[in-house]
């Protein structure tokens, strides 16, 4: 079994989609998908600078985009054997799976990014921090102490922690023992309850969607459960926005299920580098560029 898997806010990168648009189908997709979320995928992906494309109502629009037409490139009209996506990345796998059509994916992300950008600019000011390395119970009354939340538990001795910007410069100055400590580059506290205010613009977009069975193994970010009903993934991608993510879970699902494989699609390398500190052993392809197709297929041969 391959599992596909789709990246999260702070994998995009300026002009990472120029390659792709040598791609004629992809160049097609990427305009279609633009439209359905009112976003200029394109421009966003090929000329903004690194700035413009942190903007979160930005961000996630583009890295849904990426995903989906990357993931179609490499897939054609076949659905992943499993599909799964870290925060955001959630809709990408979504797309895939057939839980949702890529426009109402995009349509959902669109709200989903402008609604998050909101809450976190209404909020007073926050942040998020990776935690690399330290021993992990350390690291977990470490934050308490401070007041944070642990937002992306993400496995191979990496947490994202998350909230006032106050305690998370206060975590700067004083990290656990053995781990660094990393501000990240977001607007704010996302997965915590500050972004409780951004579920009900989702859930409100999500009411007028009509999402579809899992056409293979579906996981969740928020347990690593599998997913077997279509209204039950989309309320738990409503859900997610306000509570952790806990991607170490999704690969222990994966390796209880036997996956021998993984291919993370556009812009990769974040998930496969996570892999390959948690699921020791298992072969790994990241799409970075349309040059790495060819690995991506031998490796999805190998399932065949």
């Amino acid at each position: 079994m391959i599992a596909i898997l789709c990246p999260g806010q702070g994998a995009q990168t300026p002009g990472m989609l120029a390659p792709w648009l040598e791609l004629p189908e992809v160049a097609a997709s990427l305009a279609s998908l633009s439209e359905a979320a009112g976003v200029d995928i394109v421009r966003h992906g090929t000329e903004s600078d690194a700035d413009t494309i942190r903007d979160t109502a930005i961000a996630q629009p583009l890295l849904v985009a990426t995903a989906i037409a990357t993931g179609r490139a490499l897939l054609g009209g076949t659905a992943p054997a499993l599909a799964a996506g870290h925060s955001v990345g959630e809709l990408g796998a979504a797309a895939l799976a057939g839980v949702l059509t890529d426009a109402d994916a995009m349509r959902l992300v669109a709200v989903r990014g402008a609604a998050m950008a909101r809450a976190a600019a209404s909020s007073e000011a926050t942040s998020m921090a990776a935690v690399l390395g330290g021993d992990a119970a350390e690291v977990a009354a470490a934050l308490a102490t401070h007041g944070l939340t642990p937002a992306n538990v993400n496995g191979g001795g990496q947490v994202v922690a998350a909230g006032a910007k106050a305690a998370i410069d206060a975590l700067l100055a004083e990290p656990p023992v053995r781990a660094r400590v990393i501000e990240l580059q977001v607007a704010g506290a996302f997965h915590t309850t500050y972004m409780i205010p951004a579920v009900a613009d989702l859930d409100a977009a999500a009411a007028e969607v009509s999402p579809g069975e899992p056409a293979g193994v579906l996981l969740s970010n928020a347990d690593g459960a599998q997913v077997a009903d279509g209204a039950d993934a989309l309320a738990r991608i409503v859900r997610q926005v306000a509570n952790p993510v806990r991607w170490d879970l999704c690969m222990e699902t994966m390796l209880s299920l036997g996956v021998t494989g993984i291919v993370e699609v556009a812009p990769g390398g974040v998930l496969t580098g996570l892999a390959k500190r948690a699921m020791k052993g298992v072969p790994s392809v990241a799409l970075k560029t349309p040059d790495d197709l060819a690995a991506a297929r031998e490796l999805l041969e190998t399932a065949a």
